[in-house]
């Protein structure tokens, strides 16, 4: 079996629009090994994206090949490609991508709803998921109500109902402030450190960046050069806290300052 998880070959993407010609891609090759943490980087318009897409086989290129675990993915029937997807990847996007009619459990539910699987078993595994990222007090609650910290991390759950091996994320904390998005990386990299999956992000933020091991350069739909680096340390599960949205306790008639500015709960997250 091949090392690498994913790999393009030569590959190239073009797009016409109005009968204009545009190359997004231009005789790109890269591997991503089995448990690399890999970040791409590069300027707005320089093709990132589309390299990532291509990364979760969500599109083919116009010329070259994908290897899915070894696999050309040119050579999948649809139906093939999208169980093998579905089996492999999580996707954690930008704009989040939840449904605003469903609640969270449903949301994190719906990777699991195209599989035999009994509602007593997708259950269970929903509420593992929301328990990782420290949300099951919000499980019946509609996106709507979340913040955008919130709503990223039950992207994360729904990314990890079908414990794929390859978690792919695009622009993870572009819609979320400094401190939210530091608790979104931290999740990743754990998750990495933790279960060894393999992580691949999406990013023009040299902090965002600097949590992976490898990081690839794009610049007008080639590859610049690639940079082997020290990732930064995440703050561990442990000491991960996670706000829960209590009531302050109550000592009588009046809230003491200690209670209004108690430490949230510490929750172990594990895999």
């Amino acid at each position: 079996m091949s090392e690498n998880i994913i790999e393009i070959s030569h590959a190239t993407k073009e797009y016409v629009t109005d009968g204009t010609r545009f190359q997004a891609l231009r005789d790109v090759s890269l591997e991503v090994r089995k448990g690399e943490f890999v970040s791409i980087v590069g300027p707005s318009g320089s093709g990132k994206s589309t390299l990532l897409h291509l990364l979760g086989c969500l599109d083919v290129p116009t010329s070259g090949e994908v290897f899915l675990d070894g696999v050309a993915i040119s050579k999948m029937g649809e139906d093939e490609l999208a169980e093998a997807r579905n089996r492999k990847i999580g996707f954690v996007f930008q704009a989040f991508n939840l449904s605003s009619t469903l609640n969270v459990s449903r949301n994190v539910e719906l990777p699991l709803m195209i599989s035999e699987m009994d509602d007593d078993k997708r259950s269970e595994i929903v509420k593992h998921c929301l328990e990782i990222v420290g949300l099951s007090d919000k499980s019946h609650n509609k996106s709507s109500q979340l913040s955008g910290g919130e709503k990223q991390r039950v992207a994360i759950a729904r990314a990890l109902a079908n414990n794929p091996e390859m978690i792919l994320a695009d622009e993870p904390t572009g819609n979320l402030d400094s401190k939210s998005g530091k608790d979104i990386m931290d999740f990743l990299a754990n998750l990495w450190q933790d279960k060894g999956l393999t992580v691949i992000i999406v990013t023009h933020e040299p902090v965002v960046a600097a949590y992976s091991e490898r990081m690839i350069h794009i610049r007008d739909g080639r590859i610049e050069s690639e940079t082997l680096q020290k990732p930064k340390k995440a703050t561990n599960h442990e000491e991960l806290k996670i706000k829960e949205h209590e009531e302050p306790k109550v000592k009588g008639h009046q809230e003491s300052k200690a209670d209004v500015h108690e430490e949230p709960k510490v929750k172990k997250v594990e895999i």
